[in-house]
């Protein structure tokens, strides 16, 4: 398999942002660390946030004026919709069709909305995305200490010939270049996104923990103990991880921990949870996943709500509070 091409600082023009003015749409996590950024680079920059609520008034701390979406589409060359998937669609009808200048830029964070169509941009439109690889207050303290994230970057519509350099110079102004970006597409960022947060980071590896910890507190053993071992240490691992591989890791934990990840390891993740894995792709790729999750926030998120109650009463979220409020390091 071939290596992707990453680029780095000097593959970005910096100077193709001049005389924009760039809406940022939305003010939460990604939203302010793009609009911080993109201010301390030099360019200009309107938030857009409707009234009320922290990000509101986080906007309003950091120095901006909000507008409405409506207003700042109107002022803007380059619209920056960082709001959350579910409402995107709805937004884009009512308040930035209408009113977004003719040969703009439009570009995103996630590519969901274009990926099922909630969004169909018109042809004069360059349709780019910038999606960096971390949440919002990783972005903006990486970039203030001179640092980056990387980014994904990818092109739906070249409409004006630049689109690729647009993105690497947006990716630059908040930072990416110096982490590295890479190319992709928006189907390929969409459906990737979507299967590593289900089947690993958030579906899968919350279900194991959780599942991992009922097993040993039913089989007698104490919550706390159950915590620190299910739970607490999987930080410790997923660093060496994310420093340097498996390598790294089985490096660094004793020969009979790693002698049980190679007998144990498969007996969790077996054939047959491959094939579900296989099954979750497929709902993604089909849009079945997508319309489920429209669908739930038209109904009010009945399933949602109740399954993020649910979680709030395991007990292991009881064990956890309760030895987190005595980790004195972990407020620091």
């Amino acid at each position: 398999m071939a290596e992707a091409k990453m680029y780095y600082e000097n593959d970005a023009d910096l100077n193709l942002l001049e005389n924009r003015t760039i809406a940022v749409l939305g003010y939460g996590s990604q939203g302010h660390a793009h609009a911080l950024n993109l201010k301390d680079s030099g360019l200009n920059v309107i938030v857009a946030q409707r009234p009320g609520g922290n990000n509101y008034n986080k906007a309003i701390e950091d120095g901006w004026k909000p507008v409405s979406v409506a207003e700042a589409v109107k002022q803007a060359d380059w619209v920056n919709i960082l709001l959350p998937d579910e409402v995107q669609g709805k937004v884009w009808q009512e308040d930035i069709k209408p009113n977004i200048k003719k040969g703009a830029v439009l570009s995103f964070a996630h590519g969901f909305n274009i990926r099922f169509k909630q969004i169909i941009p018109t042809s004069d439109l360059d349709v780019i995305m910038i999606a960096p690889k971390g949440p919002g207050h990783l972005v903006r303290r990486q970039y203030e200490e001179n640092k980056g994230v990387p980014c994904l970057i990818a092109v739906e519509q070249n409409a004006n010939g630049k689109a690729k350099d647009l993105a690497l110079a947006y990716a630059k102004a908040i930072g990416g270049t110096i982490g590295g970006v890479l190319e992709t597409t928006f189907a390929e960022e969409t459906e990737t996104d979507l299967f590593g947060e289900q089947v690993v980071l958030c579906g899968g590896l919350v279900e194991l923990i959780n599942s991992g910890f009922e097993t040993l507190v039913e089989a007698g053993y104490q919550p706390e103990i159950a915590y620190f071992e299910c739970l607490h240490e999987v930080k410790l691992i997923v660093d060496l991880i994310f420093e340097g591989g498996f390598s790294k890791m089985n490096c660094s934990i004793s020969d009979t921990a790693e002698y049980g990840e190679y007998v144990s390891g498969k007996r969790i993740i077996t054939e047959d949870t491959r094939k579900e894995m296989k099954k979750i792709l497929d709902d993604i790729r089909s849009g079945k996943f997508a319309n489920g999750w429209l669908k739930e926030n038209k109904d009010s998120r009945p399933f949602f709500n109740k399954e993020r109650k649910e979680v709030s009463k395991r007990t292991i979220e009881k064990v956890g509070a309760r030895l987190r409020s005595k980790m004195l390091w972990i407020k620091k």
